[in-house]
């Protein structure tokens, strides 16, 4: 059997595949490690690449597109490892990245999934916006890392380069315990892509677990291969989904205000795309917010579930504070300036 699956889910992405996969293949292949690659029912000439070109890795061809998640949900299902690592298809790995994260897990059996450092392709100097160098949350539920608060993202000099327990990992580049990632429930099918590992990671924290960030391991992501950051359905499941996160996972002292704070927030953000004239973003932000409304009602029973479960309820990697506020009012736009007890 092998120790290592290194997953990746593939949805006419034959481009990405062509490109990338060699490095996979040169940097990870090893006597204990597969690589997998997950086709989404790709319409394009992607599973005769593979097929024809890059022979020794293993294909799992899907009959449809089932999503980020529950691709990957069905992807690590099939295999047999002890730690499976959710790789997306347009990384750009370097020597030793797989074997540190897995000897990382090795010798800290406490934590069950890390991260590498994540930095831009396009920009080398700089960390990548899905995930840099670990991912954390505020009392509101937004996302933010070290190494990127909101749209900023910083140049990369070595100041984050302690591992350090994260709230969570990104799904460009995870590596998880297998048996850990089954028992929590995996990724979330509903969601299909977007804020799902956030979720699966805030799953793992509230019953004890430890996520890390490894930075001594590197990863180049090019990010918005799939959807970029302006597309109105990349907003749509990015709030809709923030919202059913919120809903399965926050606390029931702290539900109502929490929510109650993030309509605000949400219709501000909706006045501020429709004023930018982002009128089909806008739409998909209100779209979210009905579609979060009409689906609440279907997570009642896995909310009971998973606050059952929780054994840590407040969680020392979520910021108490607004990352908004912060970086808004208070202009502290860098991960260190918001958490450096000595800055003013």
């Amino acid at each position: 059997m092998n120790k290592t699956s290194v997953i990746i889910l593939n949805w006419n992405g034959r481009n990405l595949l062509e490109q990338f996969l060699p490095g996979v293949l040169k940097f990870s292949k090893s006597n204990d490690t597969e690589i997998v690659v997950a086709d989404n029912g790709s319409s394009d000439d992607s599973v005769s690449l593979l097929e024809k070109q890059f022979p020794d890795v293993r294909l799992l061809a899907f009959d449809k597109n089932y999503g980020f998640a529950e691709g990957y949900n069905k992807a690590i299902r099939e295999v047999e490892s002890e730690y499976v690592v959710l790789l997306n298809s347009d990384v750009e790995v370097t020597c030793n990245w797989l074997s540190i994260l897995v000897s990382y897990l090795d010798r800290h059996p406490e934590t069950v999934a890390v991260q590498p450092k994540i930095r831009s392709f396009h920009s080398r100097d700089l960390f990548e916006y899905a995930g840099a160098a670990g991912g954390f949350i505020d009392r509101y539920a937004y996302p933010f890392c070290r190494g990127r608060i909101l749209q900023r993202v910083e140049q990369d000099y070595g100041q984050y380069d302690t591992a350090i327990p994260i709230f969570w990992a990104t799904g460009a580049c995870m590596c998880i315990r297998r048996e850990k990632y089954l028992e929590v429930g995996g990724l979330d099918a509903r969601f299909f892509a977007h804020m799902e590992e956030i979720d699966l990671c805030w799953r793992l924290n509230a019953r004890g677990y430890v996520i890390e960030c490894v930075p001594t391991s590197v990863v180049y992501h090019v990010g918005g291969a799939s959807l970029n950051k302006e597309n109105p359905q990349k907003t749509y499941f990015n709030f809709r989904n923030n919202l059913l996160m919120i809903y399965k996972n926050v606390s029931d002292r702290m539900l109502p205000r929490v929510l109650f704070a993030r309509f605000i927030l949400d219709f501000a953000a909706f006045l501020h795309l429709l004023i930018s004239g982002k009128f089909d973003n806008a739409r998909a932000v209100m779209r979210a917010e009905s579609d979060f409304m009409r689906m609440k009602p279907a997570y009642r029973l896995l909310r009971a579930q998973n606050l059952e479960k929780t054994i840590v309820p407040c969680i020392k990697q979520q910021f108490g504070g607004s990352i908004l506020y912060n970086y808004y009012l208070k202009g502290k736009k860098t991960f260190q300036s918001i958490f450096d007890r000595n800055h003013k």
